[in-house]
């Protein structure tokens, strides 16, 4: 009887590259920004193929079904083929650029060029007013 393979979930986001190092997994694990299945779990929790886990990081959520198993960090493009990302992740991480982008476009930026002797002198006239 063949065993099925089993790796730990934050060895496993590790190597898929999902967090730099694997005490960031780990401490992602922990703190309940990963779900397996659904449920929150700790970071010794095996992981096996046909899992579907929900990774947040930062702002960026990613639901993804294990395709394959590895404990080691390899290149990118291996890392890329331990995982497929669902149409709706993919779907609702692209709204969520969208949506930052046109918050960041009504944002006030710094003035062109800094104040001259007389724009010091009205903005002193004006906060002395108040």
């Amino acid at each position: 009887m063949a065993e099925e393979k089993k790796v730990r979930i934050d060895k496993w986001l590790w190597a898929a590259r999902f967090f730099k190092t694997r005490s960031m997994a780990s401490k992602a694990v922990s703190g309940g920004h990963v779900h397996l299945n659904g449920a929150r779990v700790k970071a010794a929790r095996s992981v096996s193929v046909g899992d579907e886990l929900r990774i947040v990081r930062n702002e960026t959520e990613f639901i993804v079904v294990v395709l394959e198993l590895s404990e080691k960090r390899g290149p990118a493009t291996i890392a890329r083929t331990l995982y497929e990302e669902t149409e709706e992740s993919i779907a609702a991480r692209e709204m969520s650029r969208e949506k930052r982008k046109l918050l960041r476009m009504g944002r006030d930026f710094p003035p062109a060029k800094r104040p001259g002797k007389r724009d010091r002198r009205l903005i002193r006239e004006f906060t002395r007013k108040s």
